[in-house]
Parts: structure tokens; sequence; C-alpha cells
């Protein structure tokens, strides 16, 4: 029997209660959000349900991608199609990949037709720090961020010059180089990266595929980032920010003994200056463009190409107003999709004006938080979005957290002019949330509890047959309303020499009009990991595990429940110089995130790191 959302959450809840003596924190308690207000703004003092993965966590974790890295937080989950450089989906809360907004460093990253970031592109070396916030954050970021918020923060320059170096090697032929330097000289900061990763892979289908190819599917990634501040007076800088990332992945969807493969390109540029203009006003000013480029090729003749490019452009105009200790932010923000494409009648443009207001007030233990937006775009009209939310310090280390949001997603491209698909009259999908929760972190011991529920309407969907004339094999169209609902767990202690954490989601992200649980997300998924570290030598053992999942609306392609057990260790045998070792997939436990693909099997990566300062 299944347990009611509701009930598994309270058994859970008690089971962690009762685990706390021998669960470890890991996060400071004024350690700095920025994402959750666009402001930095401590961890104490901020409503918002948030989780910041530090530079410490990524050195020490030796995974192949950011979606290894996302797949051990709480309330997201990740489905690929094959290994690291194939294309990944996550999910915030069941909100779907569409529904949620990826930022690098202020910029929004994403393909307009798809709706999704393109995570293969993301260089795991090029990152110093990624934030994210769960629920909807439309009043602050616009169109598309009904599940959440996840933002990348690259490395910046500060005092004396470093250097850094890694060279790794593992399973599948895997190879992986990179190398950064930074720091700052007078006025100027700088931080540069470059890297470059190899790997032979493996098949990334498996038999039942209709485009099964048991050979080898490898991937090819190189990168390279970087900041650089001029302090052009006090209180006064400037400067610019860049990343290019390029992958090419081996596909399973050739003819004959053409190798099919596919390029994904990810390039960022912008420019920036940021302004005391009074004690009390803070202005910020930037301009962006970020590239998405991707192809598939599919045999040897241009014919057998796809390929489609989205360009988004755009200006921020961003005011910090401090009253007293209150904070009033008023923003102003234009951006242009442009979608480029060798499929007719997807080469299309639009543009979206935005204006907000926010205000964060603190009145003694009470924190509270109120915002308006509105968007107006060139091709879904006006849409305005709201928020409030309200916290209650019950002591230092306890506070109770509340909040309402509307959101909505902006119909994608293909949704809108796909040739024999898309509809140029389909809505923006439109959410509600409303969620609860309870926080302590006294400095050594963190538990969270929240309750959540988003109810979305004018759901897009793939509906066969189409309500409209003319589509034989079924269009997009606003027919479905869905629910996704949950309780979010999780907890961390220092004991001894032992650090130990827990999460744990019960979760039920349901389609309202036909009853059916959404595609590819489980109801129940957590993580449970323990790490030892005395002197120079850590290590550890992760736990992840989900329960069974479908790959369709219909609920007819069940993908089973999995386990998951990984062991790593690090070593500073030197001070510039440790090296690490991870064992993935200890159990060479087979399972699919999506239908008829593979994941890797048991699989060992070592790595050496040098760092001087």
């Amino acid at each position: 029997m299944t347990l009611p959302v509701t009930r598994q959450a309270t058994i859970a809840s008690l089971a962690l209660a009762i685990a706390t003596p021998s669960i470890a924190q890991t996060t400071a308690i004024d350690a700095v959000i920025v994402t959750a207000t666009r402001t930095p703004q401590k961890a104490s003092e901020v409503i918002s349900d948030t989780v910041t993965i530090t530079s410490d966590e990524i050195a020490r974790a030796g995974v192949g991608s950011v979606t290894e890295l996302l797949q051990r937080q709480r309330g997201l989950e990740v489905t690929r199609n094959g290994g690291p450089g194939t294309n990944s989906t996550v999910f915030i809360r069941g909100a779907n990949s569409n529904q949620n907004i990826v930022l690098v460093d202020g910029v929004r990253i994403g393909s307009s037709t798809s709706g999704a970031a393109n995570w293969s592109a993301i260089p795991l070396s090029a990152i110093d720090r990624i934030e994210i916030v769960y629920g909807p954050l439309s009043t602050l970021y616009g169109a598309d961020a009904i599940g959440g918020v996840i933002q990348i923060f690259t490395k910046k320059g500060k005092g004396e010059p470093a250097l850094t170096a890694f060279v790794g090697a593992g399973s599948d032929s895997t190879r992986e180089a990179d190398a950064a330097i930074s720091g700052s000289t007078g006025k100027v900061s700088y931080a540069l990266s470059a890297g470059k990763e190899r790997s032979d892979g493996f098949s990334a289908t498996r038999p039942g595929n209709f485009s099964y190819n048991g050979d080898e599917d490898g991937y090819d990634r190189k990168s390279a980032a970087g900041q650089f501040t001029v302090q052009l007076a006090p209180g006064h800088e400037a400067g610019a920010l860049f990343l290019y990332s390029s992958t090419e992945a081996d596909t399973d969807a050739g003819a004959g003994s053409y190798n099919a493969h596919s390029v994904q390109d990810q390039n960022n540029v912008a420019v920036f200056s940021r302004h005391q203009l009074l004690p009390g006003w803070s202005m910020q000013l930037q301009a962006s463009q970020s590239r998405d480029k991707g192809g598939n090729f599919s045999n040897a003749t241009p014919a057998g190409a796809s390929q489609i490019n989205t360009k988004q452009t755009t200006y921020n105009w961003q005011n910090d107003i401090q009253l007293g200790g209150d904070t009033l932010q008023l923003l102003a923000e234009h951006r242009k999709e442009e979608v480029v494409s060798n499929t007719a009648g997807l080469t299309r443009d639009r543009k979206t004006s935005s204006y907000a207001a926010t205000y964060n007030m603190k009145r003694g233990a009470h924190l509270l938080a109120f915002g308006a937006r509105n968007d107006d775009s060139s091709q879904y009209g006006s849409k305005g979005t709201g928020s409030a939310g309200y916290g209650y310090r019950f002591s230092s280390a306890l506070r109770f957290n509340a909040s309402f949001g509307t959101s909505f997603r902006a119909p994608t491209f293909n949704e809108l002019y796909y040739p024999g698909f898309g509809q140029p009259g389909n809505k923006p999908e439109k959410g509600r949330n409303a969620e609860a929760g309870l926080q302590y972190n006294d400095g050594k011991t963190q538990l969270g509890a929240v309750y959540y529920r988003n109810k979305l309407s004018d759901l897009l969907v793939s509906t066969t047959p189409c309500p409209l004339p003319g589509f034989q094999f079924g269009c997009a169209y606003n027919v479905n309303k869905a629910t996704l609902e949950g309780v979010s767990l999780s907890a961390q202690h220092q004991l001894g020499d032992f650090a130990l954490s827990a999460t744990a989601d019960f979760q039920d992200p349901k389609d309202d009009t036909t009853g059916k649980q959404l595609a590819r997300r489980a109801k129940r998924h957590g993580n449970l990991a323990v790490e030892y570290g005395t002197g120079p030598l850590r290590g550890g053992l992760e736990w992840q595990v989900s329960s069974a999942r479908f790959d369709n609306a219909g609920n007819t392609a069940r993908l089973g429940g999995y386990g998951q057990v990984n062991l790593f260790a690090t070593w500073q045998f030197d001070r510039d110089w440790s090296a690490l070792v991870r064992w993935n997939n200890v159990a060479d436990k087979q399972y699919e995130l999506a239908r008829y693909y593979n994941n890797a099997g048991s699989s060992v990566f070592a790595g050496l790191r040098y760092g001087m300062k």
C-alpha cells in the first residue's frame, strides 16, 4: 500500500528526529546567499528554501559532471540519455527542466526551442559554487521560474596570485585536465581557467531502443572561463566575464558505419558595473549575451544534420535601497530571444521587457518579504506575478518560514512554431505555490523540513488527437493541470571526526487531468552520506536511492527503483598537493533513468590536484 505523502513525511520526520545525534552540518549559519534575493544576504535572513554547494564540496566530490553533483542534493532528480556528455534533464521538486531557470553568474542560459539548459556544456572546472533556490521566483527572474532557480558562480580573483591545476583518469578511458590562475593586483582582480575532458564512454542505449547500437559512445569537452574586475573609484567597479564550452558526444542514431554525434556549445559574455551611489543606495548594471548552439549529426551528409541555435541578449538595471534595516529593490530588464534553425518555421525572435519591485523587512524576530513583477512579451503579452514570505526566529538556531508565490512558464519556440506540432496561440503555463517549513542550525547540527504545494494550470502537453484540425500526429496544447506536492527533509550533524548527512523527499507530482504520475519523477528519493576526516585524510560513503518512476505520461512504461553506493577519499599529502579517488556504483547496479538508456556501471576515477598560493 502506498502511503499519502503527508503520512510518509510524518514517518520520515520522526525517523530524522531520532537520528539527530548522528547526522551532520556543513553550512555556516551566516553563509551568504545571492540568488534568493538577487543581492548578497546572510543565510539566516533568507526566507526561501536554499542549498549551497561549496567549492570544497565540489573538489572532494570527484564527480564527472554538474548533473552528478546535483543528483546528490535534496529536491532534485536527474535523467540522462546515456553518459555524462549526453542530454540531461534536472527536475526541481517535480518541476520539469523547462519550468526552472539556470543562471551562470547572473546570465540566463538555455535553449528557447526546448526551454531547458544544456547541462553537458557546463564545465565543473570553472565552478566556484552553486546556489539552489526552491520554489517560484518569477517575481525576481521572470518566465520559467516555477520550480526554482539554479545559479552557478564561476571562480573570481582575490588576494595574492594563485595557481591551481588538476589531472585525473578513470574507467572508460576517461581523462581530464584543467588549470586556473586568479588573484588581484592593485585595482584589478582576475580569474582565468581552462579545461579538457575526454572519455571513450559506454553504449548510450540498451536493447529495445529504436536506435540501439552496442558500441561505445564517448565525449570530448573543452572549456574556458574568466572574470576581470577593475575598481574605478571607492565604491565603483566595472568588469567583464566569459564562459566557453564545447562538447561533442557520440550517439546511437547513425546510419551504417557513420559515427553519429551531437555538438553542444555554450558561450556567455557579459559586462557589468556596480556603484555605491549613496551610503544606502547601490546600483548594478549588466549587459549579457548567451549563445546555446546545438547540432545532431546522424549521417555524413548535410541533410542528416539538425541544427538549432539560441541567442539571448539581456540588459539589467538593479537598485538596492536601504531603508533602516529594510531593503527596497527596483529592477528593470529587457531580454531578446533569437532562434536560428534549419528546421522550417523555427527561425524567430521575441522580446520581453520587465519591471519588478521587492521589499524585505526585519522587525525583531520577524522577517517579511514582498515582491511584484510584470513581464511584457512581444509574443505572449503581459504577465504579472507576485510573492509574499514570512519568517519567525524562535531562537538564534530555530526558525519558521512560510511563503506564497505565483509564477509562469513561457511557451517554447517548439511549442509555438515547430512544423506539425507547435501552435502560435499557445498560452503560458501558470503556477501558484504555497509552502511552509522549519529550519534548525546551531552551527553544528542542521535540520530542515519543508512542505510545498504548487498548482499548475494551462499545462502544455503533447495532445493526441489535437483539438485543432490539420495535426495528424498531435500537437502542443494548453490542456492539462498538475499538482506538485511534497515534503523535503534534510539533516546534518558533526559527530567528532564524522560528518553525517541525510535527505529524504516525499512527493506526488501528478497530472490532475489524467490522474497519472508525471513522467520520470519518483514519489520518493533521498541520499545518505557518511564522511570521516582526520588530519590530511578524508573519506566517505554515499547512498543514493529512488523509488520507481514512469517513462511516459500514460504510466505504462515503468522505470524500476534503484539504490547506488559510491565511495570517495582525498589525501592532502603536501601543503600544495592532494590526491582523490572515487568509486561510483560500487555494486555495479544496472538501472534506467530513461527508458532503454544506459547509465555507468561500476567505475573508478582518480586525480591529482595542485594548488599554490
